[in-house]
């Protein structure tokens, strides 16, 4: 099992919860009721975009490397991928 480490950025919504996006995997986008949802559903997103780029064969290693920083809420995750 590897780990990555992605930047994830976390934002308030308006309406409440949380938004999560990482910006060094586009599309890789969640929400969440609160700050610990938003992490956790962001992290099982990570974890499946990751290992399906893997089995495919389309994983490079810019992609799990921070893409930009954003003035918003900044954390880092590590997050295990089975490959």
């Amino acid at each position: 099992m590897k780990s990555y480490k992605v930047q994830v950025i976390i934002e308030p919504c308006e309406e409440g919860g949380y938004f999560a996006t990482c910006p060094a995997l586009p599309g890789c986008h969640a929400e969440g009721e609160t700050y610990l949802e938003v992490l956790e559903n962001i992290q099982d997103i990570i974890r499946i975009h990751l290992e399906s780029r893997t089995e495919l064969g389309a994983l490079t290693s810019e992609q799990a490397e921070v893409a930009s920083v954003l003035d918003t809420f900044k954390v880092e995750l590590m997050v295990p991928v089975n490959v």
